[in-house]
């Protein structure tokens, strides 16, 4: 008598409780990147540079004296520096942008008193109207220096957002050139990342001064405290569906 083979067919039950709170429990998704969901994207890299010049200059104007006698060497001084602090005020210079310091001392047998005047000027027009009047009404014993120039902390940040900001202005333009030659309908920046920031003093289109014992000009002194920013970013933009292009027309 032929015997039949048997089938037996197993399965391993979880506990009752765990299927009930796994089946009850939300499912957990993975966030998806732009680039995972397959979405069609373009990616661009641009630049661009900003050149500012200072817009602060820093003037001393120095006074000394040195008399046999403590009294006439502080009235020299006092006479020059009183004028000197008119003539500052006079060209719309604030009370908070002029400091002075004085020094008085004994020198062998005679006193030696020596002031100091800085003036920190916005207006480089009204600095040289200054410059040049202190020159004319004063003598040998007043010192006129030479500006220095220089950008406050606030103006080289705002540098600094105007380079970023026009490199990023300049990876849109680029991208719809592409976008147009391929026949495709730019969308939306996806990615921003500035990857690159470098920052010199001086104008590159300046020439070196050809007689190094010559002092320089105003203009020249102000060229070389300019500042320059350039910004390199990376960008990737969302690139349209037709069918969303059209929805949204």
């Amino acid at each position: 008598m032929a015997i039949t083979p048997a089938q037996v067919f197993a399965a391993l039950l979880s506990d009752p409780d765990q299927e009930n709170n796994r089946r009850c429990r939300p499912e957990r998704r993975r966030s998806k990147s732009p680039a995972a969901g397959g979405e069609r994207e373009v990616q661009v890299s641009a630049s661009a540079e900003v050149s500012a010049p200072p817009n602060r200059a820093r003037l001393y104007v120095m006074v000394a004296s040195k008399k046999e006698t403590a009294a006439a060497a502080k009235g020299s001084v006092n006479r020059r520096l009183d004028y000197i602090v008119q003539s500052v005020r006079g060209h719309g210079v604030r009370e908070d942008s002029v400091t002075v310091t004085k020094d008085f001392r004994r020198v062998e047998n005679a006193y030696q008193m020596e002031a100091e005047v800085c003036v920190i000027f916005g207006d480089f027009g009204k600095m040289e109207d200054l410059c040049n009047l202190l020159v004319e009404k004063l003598d040998s014993s007043v010192i006129v220096g030479s500006p220095q120039f220089y950008h406050t902390t606030e103006a080289v940040e705002s540098i600094r957002r105007q380079a970023c900001l026009r490199a990023v202005a300049n990876s849109r333009r680029k991208a719809f050139e592409v976008c147009r030659l391929l026949g495709q309908t730019l969308g939306r920046p996806l990615i921003i990342r500035e990857e690159e920031t470098r920052e010199s003093e001086g104008l590159a289109s300046e020439a070196p001064t050809p007689d190094n014992t010559r002092p320089l000009t105003v203009q020249q002194q102000i060229s070389n405290a300019s500042v320059t920013v350039c910004s390199k970013v990376f960008v990737t933009f969302e690139l349209k569906s037709k069918d969303n292009f059209k929805r949204n027309n």
